[in-house]
Parts: structure tokens; sequence; C-alpha cells
């Protein structure tokens, strides 16, 4: 059974760092669970952050502009072609996580078969892993209109100033519809040293389910995150390695 993680919040919230943070800590508990990350930012920073540059995306295979890297099979269906398509847009992190990147998707309202194949065959892909960790947009409504999949937990990431805790809370509100089944929290990221328990106060103000804090660093250093999010994992509705 897939367990399915989505990280959303504004630009600049620290929202990609918190993705290759919890990438590291389900690969050091799970060692020899598979993992797909979802670069589902139009940015692709996830991409970037692992040193990479694709340009071959779904929207690639949905628009007809993507370059195979093998000839295409002949005798296929227009559902089989987009799966093995789909297939060879993968791209190796580790012996047992991939990355794939989504760029532009369809409005969830479009009627064109190509959605409901594309959403068909990536739903499929899912459920071949172990784990599964979106790097979305501001929102998941995006992330919906690419696949629309049960996720276990959403993590919205935001600063600890009151206008991003603002802009916070409308994420928050607008998203409980897509993330009603599962567990959905937020982390309070770059707080300010002495300021952890009054952004907490303020976050309950707008109503906001913190489950985690991360301070302020002088320089963003991965190892200090990592260890951050080793500890809030337990408190996250997905599995839990208990020999560890």
């Amino acid at each position: 059974m897939t367990s399915t993680i989505a990280v959303i919040g504004k630009s600049g919230s620290g929202k990609t760092t918190v993705v290759r943070a919890l990438y590291k800590v389900i690969r050091e508990q799970f060692k020899d669970s598979s993992i797909l990350l979802i670069d589902n930012d139009l940015t692709q920073e996830l991409t970037s952050r692992f040193g990479l540059r694709i340009s071959n995306t779904i929207y690639g295979i949905r628009s007809g502009k993507h370059e195979y890297n093998t000839g295409i099979p002949k005798k296929m269906t227009k559902q089989e072609y987009i799966e093995w398509a789909l297939e060879d847009i993968l791209t190796e992190i580790d012996e047992n996580t991939e990355i794939i990147v989504s760029h532009l998707v369809a409005s969830k309202d479009c009627i064109c078969p190509i959605t409901h194949q594309m959403m068909e065959a990536v739903s499929k892909l899912i459920d071949r892993y172990d784990f599964v960790i979106f790097d979305c947009e501001y929102d998941l409504k995006y992330l919906v209109q690419l696949v629309d999949y049960p996720i276990d937990t959403t993590l919205l990431v935001s600063k600890g100033d009151m206008a991003s805790l603002h802009l916070a809370s409308i994420i928050y509100e607008s998203n409980k519809k897509y993330a009603s089944e599962g567990q959905f929290g937020v982390i309070l990221n770059q707080l300010k040293k002495g300021f952890e328990t009054k952004a907490i106060e303020n976050a309950n103000e707008y109503s906001l389910n913190t489950l985690g804090v991360i301070k302020e660093y002088d320089e963003i250093d991965e190892d200090n995150i990592k260890e951050i999010i080793k500890n809030l994992y337990s408190r996250l509705n997905l599995p839990q390695n208990t020999a560890i």
C-alpha cells in the first residue's frame, strides 16, 4: 500500500527543503522501500536541488512534445502508450528512488480523453511505490488536476510572521476539501530564536494545526533540517519504523 505525503506552501516558505528532508528521513528509516518524488511545482526547484535539469515532463507527454529516449513500441493502445511514456521519463535519484516532473497540468474539468487517461496512468504509477512525496504549488488544487489520489499527510510550510500566517490560514481553509481524508498540519519554518512559542500561539489564533517548528539558521543546513523532520515524523500519519 502506498503512503502519500504532499508538501504545500507559498514560494520561499521552505517547502522544497522539507521535501528533501522527508525523503532523507524515509530513506534512512525504510532502506529497502521504494520512493517516488513528484515535482508538481512549476519552478521545478526540487529537481534542481538534486542537481538535475529535466526537460521531459508529464506535460510533454500530454502535449506531444516529449522527446523519447527509445523508439515508440508498435501496436499500443493510447492508455498503454501513456503508461509506457511515464516510465520513459522517470529519473533515478538512488537505487530505490525516482523523480518525475509534471510541469503544466490540465483543468480537472477538461473533458479531453487524454486528461482522464493521464490521471489513470499516474495513479497506476503511484501504486507501484511504497512512498510518494509531492512537492506542490502553493496548494493542492494543482496536484488534484494532475491526479486525484488520496493524500495521507499534507504539510503546509509557512514562516512564522503574521503576514505569512494570515496567508497560510487562507491556504489551509481552501485546501481542507482536498485533504479531508488525511492528516493536515503546518510546519512553521525559519523562526527567529526565542520566537517559537509566540509563533505557535499566533498560528493557534488562525486555527492552524502546528505539527513542527524549524528555527532560523544563518545558513540552510539540510542535516539540521533532517533531524528536525526526523523528530516530527513520529507525529505523522505514516508508517513508523518501531525498530529505530
